[in-house]
Order: structure tokens, then sequence, then C-alpha cells
């Protein structure tokens, strides 16, 4: 725990006895991805862009126990008429254009956050879904890395077991 602690950057961590869903062994992407923070943020090869898997991971740490974080499948990587055949299959089942990469249910709370490279631009489809989310009262934040996660966390009044960091004066 001390090392996590750490880790993130000077947040604090409150502890809790008895993590669900194997949430223990998350601290330990959490941690990876913390100390990635400090440089680069964490990325997948094949579309450079922030690690879902870690940032989930870290959420499930800083969450309370009874929140969902659920990742939504939305696109297809398969190329060919293979790929499209599964896409169209995934479009008859609801999957729909734009939808955010996680959800976040805690607390009669909801939010969507979609994650991007510290470059990545948001697609039409995708700004199309922000704004629909919006204007139906619902929370939206783009995440370039996993502080942004945690403090979009803050922003829309989700209770976390992590303090925020404390705040460096200007030089």
């Amino acid at each position: 725990l001390d090392d996590l602690i750490q880790d993130l950057g000077g947040r604090h961590v409150a502890c809790e006895a008895g993590l669900a869903r194997g949430t223990e062994r998350a601290v330990h992407a959490a941690t990876a991805l913390a100390r990635h923070a400090q440089r680069d943020p964490a990325r997948v090869a094949h579309e450079h862009r922030l690690d879902e898997r870690a940032v989930v991971q870290a959420l499930r740490v800083a969450l309370p126990r009874t929140a969902i974080i659920h990742h939504c499948a939305n696109e297809v990587t398969e190329a060919g008429p293979r790929g499209a055949k599964r896409q169209a299959i995934l479009v008859g089942m609801g999957v729909h254009a734009g939808f955010a990469d996680l959800m976040v249910i805690c607390d009669a709370r909801v939010l969507f956050l979609e994650l991007k490279a510290p470059k990545g631009r948001l697609r039409p489809d995708q700004e199309a879904f922000r704004d629909a989310v919006l204007a139906q009262g619902f929370g939206w934040a783009l995440v370039r890395s996993l502080d942004d996660a945690l403090d979009a966390l803050a922003d829309h009044g989700f209770t976390t077991r992590i303090a925020p960091a404390p705040r460096r004066p200007a030089p």
C-alpha cells in the first residue's frame, strides 16, 4: 500500500479490507500506470493510446467496491470481410457509434470516459456522443492520463478512496 501511495504521486489512498473482484491484483497495474504517468502515458501498441486495462484497474482501486466500471467494446480491429461482418453483427446488437471507452456507475452517478493519447482527437461520432450524453445530464470526460481519470471522478462528484494530490505553487 505504501508503494501505491508513493507511486500515485502524493495522492492518498484510504485502506479498505477485502477488496472485491480481484482488486488486490489491480494495485500492481495501478502502480505501474502511476509510474508511467510521471513520464509518458502508458499505451497499447495497436493504437498508441492510453492503456485502458490499467486505467480500469486503477479506477477499481480508487472507487468503492460497489462501483461498476464497464469497458464498452465498440469496434472490431479485424480487417477484411470477416471484420466487416463482425462489426455489422455488433451494430445489430446495439453498438452505438462514438460510444465512450469506459462507463463508470457508482452511487447513482454515471460518468463516460473517452480515453485518448496525449495528441489524440475525438472523431465526429465521438463528439456527437459526448454532446448527447451531456445534454441528457450525464457526466463525460476526456482522459489522457491516470490523473485525468482521477480528476474526472472528483469533478463529477464521485467518492473515491484517493485524496487529490497537493497542488504545487507556481514558480
